[in-house]
């Protein structure tokens, strides 16, 4: 098994979170429900915690929509 250095893994991370990002912001009918889930589930298994995984999560809600998650619920620019 291939081993990645520490950049390329940071960079496979953000891809997975931009990717499920992604699916989750398509219309139902169009998401790839099993993809989603383990793109998901592959983003969680790789990051050593909650808070990392969490910033990879608002790096691509920033990335994708302009706007980090919060201010989207709140309604703030």
């Amino acid at each position: 098994m291939k081993l990645f250095t520490d950049r390329q893994l940071d960079l496979v991370k953000k891809a997975l979170a931009m990717a499920t990002l992604a699916i989750e912001l398509r219309p139902v009918p169009s998401r790839s429900n099993s993809d989603h889930a383990a793109m998901k589930a592959l983003l969680e298994a790789i990051t050593e915690s909650d808070v990392e995984l969490a910033y990879y999560v608002i790096a691509a809600q920033i990335a994708i929509t302009g706007e980090p998650e919060d201010a989207l619920r709140s309604g703030n620019p």
